[in-house]
């Protein structure tokens, strides 16, 4: 992992901003995040998130939080609360008081009016069939409405009536009078409001015509001062539009709008859309579903910020589209949690063990190490007559090469003794439920005298292991790109129904029973884990797989 004074590589963004603050273009440097807060925020936002803030940061300047809330229909408070969460949990802080578009609604309004006085917008009574029709096409200039040349009294009349709740939902919009038969569609007059009776969580029942996106994105970065108004490839064609408002309106200052390339990350969806109809048909427990894209989600999972970040670092900023390899996200949690999470032992399917040769009533307290590299202490793990060991460590008829246990073989139990397979107890249908082994006292630290012992196993004390639950999940989706299947079949088709396995009567060692939310874990030879922080209780541990050791999707 890059240590925090590591010099980044540099990008096209980079590059801009230090020739800015250069040349004297700008003294300070101020930057926005600006979600819709009708969802939560997924990996792709995690990409703007560290550049926007991360660029402020590096830089020196502040990146202001401003929620684009212009659909009430939409939006809700649970959404902002969690992308605040989000925000301040990938390490960022923004500057000053949390923004909303919404705070600017008057003065909007009152821009929208003067380019009504100007002669430069229009109430228009178009269906939105006869808008598309009358729109054209990319080969097809458009045609100007007959509600075009209203006069300049007539469009403040009907803009004052709309605003004053006369008409129903959809009757009116108002537009920008710009062109046409523009090139550029973005600039065949677009909306600037539309009527909606809807509550809105900021602004309460005081409007029923919301701007749209293009006319408040643009005047909303000249209120605050933005410089570096930084967004998606998707907004490249907009920003002629974000640039005739700016061109056309008296805002106190004029940003540059830079785009850049999306993060696509493969065997996702990151479209809020489709993530909320996983969450609204229940094919994932919640927005927060360890198996969804969505940072929360992420953060359940048991990903760490540092993990994220480095991956947004890694990945670059580019202006060519591209996708990235879920394998390169799953390598920078490895990374990290090789490096810090603590070891801990966990037997995901117990089988029982008496060691016949162990006396009966002693117990010894075996220390290991917390972390094999790193100072973290040791924790104690009980050593007595009766163990659990995982059942897919002992096989009667092994393949060649088995480096576990069988019929009188040996092994080692990871941080104590060498044991030998002597006897398997079954059930009347031939199951086994019991081992019963021998101990060799002579080789707690040290090689037995005289022969090679090759396996080690991981191991619990069966009277004092914590019984817990473990989620094993994988992948939500079993396709590289979920969206492109058959003819036929949507993203839902390409859903990995072996995503997430829930095992009951898991064994733990008796440390995690210290284990408190979100902490994570290397469960030796298993993975690693972290506490669930919505089901796990004190006396009912949830453990989730975070990820596995090695990459079992073959990169």
């Amino acid at each position: 992992m890059n240590k925090p004074d590591a010099t980044p590589p540099s990008h096209f963004l980079r590059q801009i901003v230090q020739a800015d603050l250069d040349s004297g273009k700008h003294s300070n440097i101020v930057t926005r995040f600006p979600p819709e807060p009708n969802g939560y925020l997924h990996i792709g936002h995690a990409k703007s998130i560290c550049l926007n803030f991360g660029l402020a940061r590096e830089f020196g300047g502040v990146c202001h939080l401003r929620f684009d809330d212009t659909n009430p229909a939409k939006e809700e408070q649970e959404y902002i609360d969690a992308i605040k969460a989000d925000v301040e949990w990938l390490g960022f802080e923004w500057g000053g008081d949390v923004r909303y578009a919404s705070d600017y609604f008057d003065q909007l309004h009152a821009w929208a009016i003067e380019l009504i006085k100007a002669g430069k917008a229009y109430v228009c009574e178009l269906t939105p069939e006869q808008a598309r029709e009358y729109r054209g096409s990319l080969t097809e200039p458009g045609k100007n409405s007959p509600f075009r040349e209203r006069s300049v009294e007539e469009n403040l009349d009907q803009f004052q009536r709309m605003t004053a709740g006369e008409f129903a939902d959809g009757a009116k919009v108002l537009r920008a009078k710009i062109d046409m038969a523009a090139p550029n569609m973005n600039l065949r007059d677009p909306i600037l409001y539309r009527i909606r009776h809807a509550h809105h969580h900021q602004t309460g029942d005081k409007w029923c015509v919301y701007p749209s996106y293009d006319f408040t994105h643009g005047q909303s970065d000249a209120i605050e001062g933005i410089t570096h108004s930084i967004c998606t490839l998707e907004f490249e064609d907009h920003r002629p539009l974000y640039e005739w408002f700016l061109d056309n309106l008296p805002v106190p200052a004029h940003p540059r709008q830079y785009e850049f390339a999306r993060l696509n990350l493969n065997y996702t969806v990151t479209s809020k859309r489709k993530l909320k109809q996983l969450v609204d048909e229940k094919h994932v427990d919640g927005w927060d579903d360890p198996r969804m894209s969505t940072l929360s989600a992420f953060r359940r999972r048991g990903y760490t910020p540092a993990a994220i970040r480095e991956f947004c670092e890694r990945i670059g900023v580019t202006r060519s589209d591209g996708v990235v390899d879920m394998g390169v996200l799953e390598f920078c949690i490895r990374d990290d949690l090789d490096a810090n999470a603590p070891r801990a032992m966990c037997v995901l399917k117990p089988l029982k063990v008496t060691i016949t040769n162990y006396p009966e009533g002693q117990t010894e307290e075996l220390r290991l190490p917390r972390h094999p590299k790193q100072e973290m202490g040791e924790r104690v793990l009980p050593f007595a007559r009766e163990i659990y060991i995982d059942r897919e460590d002992f096989m009667i008829d092994p393949p060649k090469g088995y480096k576990r246990l069988e019929p009188g073989g040996e092994v080692r139990l990871r941080g104590s003794y060498v044991i030998r397979a002597d006897e398997a107890v079954t059930d009347a249908d031939g199951n086994i439920v019991e081992l019963l082994c021998s101990y060799d006292p002579d080789t707690l630290g040290k090689n037995p005298e005289g022969r090679k012992v090759k396996g080690v196993i991981h191991w619990v004390p069966a009277s004092s292991s914590i019984e817990c639950e473990v989620r094993l999940y994988d992948r939500l989706f079993n396709a590289a790109n979920p969206d492109k299947g058959e003819e036929g079949t949507t993203f839902l088709d390409n859903i990995n129904p072996n995503s997430l396995q829930v095992l009951t009567g898991c064994r733990a060692e008796p440390s995690l029973a210290e284990a408190t939310l979100d902490d994570r874990f290397q469960f030796e030879r298993e993975g690693y884990f972290c506490v669930d922080s919505r089901d796990s209780r004190p006396d009912a541990m949830v453990f989730n797989r975070t990820v596995t050791l090695r990459d079992s999707w073959g990169g």
